[in-house]
């Protein structure tokens, strides 16, 4: 089959397509999926450069995917050949507490990844496509979807009424916007494009902030909250953005720690007690997750934002697409 890999973290001269790797089998309890989708992550540009410790070289990478069933091992209950089927982030977290060894266990960081013409998966490590979404609009949910969802739904119960602040206009945070307004509350987001702003009202934003016009968005939220602050902050920049993540947060208020696209810094401790902050990390979510987050999607009939989408064979153009930083939402390789 072919099959993309990593064969060394050097970036996109490390990313490979191999035209004759050996066919994948469902094993005991697997299911063989024919991908016909695969969406990408800012983790992905982490893991062509080798900036996770635990990738195991060579890999094939990214870990959202989507296609159909075409085998199913011995075992397996939960699938049938015909099923659609998009994967799941973490092979072993169904439910409950994250697992201590969950890292160990996701897709395209030390466990082969979807970026493949077949993947055999275990039948816990996939789950149903609602039948209302193409394969290209599937393969966006098993990370950046599924990582909002758990911030402000399963972690942050978030109610009708309040207010949400969002960095960016990435994956996680067009999808946050999504979930925020599904569950009535006020959104507001941040970019430092105006386009991508003005994409960011039609998908659902109430407020909108440059944050290179306005360097101190933080006291622009806190201004358009009367001085109060939001009750939820979508933080995907890291350090270099926490402090005013948390200035931006009311007293009380939850910050979810998602990534770290803004680079490394230093915070001063000393605003998280003062205002009684929750600062919660946010590492994707479980099947159970997974399973609630599609039926709510169904029921609203949520339709992923899809950037753009790139043939196969056009991978190392759409890493290098996703590198430059124009996207709004999804970029996506279909595997035709």
């Amino acid at each position: 089959m072919k099959a993309w890999e990593v064969r060394e973290p050097t970036g996109l001269d490390g990313l490979v397509l191999n035209d004759n790797r050996p066919q994948a089998e469902a094993g005991h309890g697997q299911i063989l999926i024919r991908m016909r989708a695969a969406s990408m992550n800012y983790r992905d540009q982490g893991v062509i450069k080798g900036a996770y410790g635990y990738t195991k070289f060579p890999v094939i990478p990214m870990c959202d995917g989507a296609g159909e069933v075409v085998a199913v091992g011995p075992g397996v209950t939960g699938f049938k050949a015909g099923d659609r089927a998009m994967s799941t982030f973490f092979q072993t977290w169904i439910g409950g507490r994250i697992p201590a060894e969950a890292s160990k266990n996701s897709l395209g960081g030390q466990l082969d990844g979807v970026l493949a013409e077949y993947v055999a998966l275990p039948q816990h490590g996939a789950i149903r496509i609602p039948d209302y979404l193409s394969f290209e609009e599937a393969a966006t949910l098993p990370c950046a979807a599924l990582t909002a969802w758990n911030a402000l739904v399963e972690t942050g119960r978030i109610r009708a009424g309040e207010t949400v602040a969002i960095l960016g206009t990435g994956g996680v945070a067009c999808f946050a916007v999504m979930v925020a307004k599904m569950h009535g509350a006020h959104v507001l987001l941040t970019s430092s494009s105006d386009e991508k702003l003005a994409r960011g009202k039609a998908l659902g934003a109430d407020e909108t902030i440059n944050y290179k016009s306005t360097p101190d968005w933080d006291k622009e939220v806190l201004k358009r909250t009367g001085g109060a602050g939001v009750d939820h902050v979508i933080e995907v920049g890291g350090a270099n953005t926490l402090e005013k993540s948390m200035s931006a947060a009311r007293t009380g208020g939850s910050i979810y720690i998602i990534g770290s696209v803004a680079g490394q810094g230093s915070i001063n401790p000393r605003i998280i007690n003062r205002k009684e902050l929750h600062l919660h990390g946010v590492h994707v979510g479980s099947l159970e997750m997974f399973a609630a987050m599609n039926r709510a999607f169904a029921l609203k009939q949520v339709r992923p934002p899809v950037d753009k989408v790139f043939a196969f064979a056009d991978a190392r153009q759409a890493y290098a697409y996703q590198a430059a930083s124009g996207h709004f939402g999804k970029i996506v390789i279909r595997v035709d």
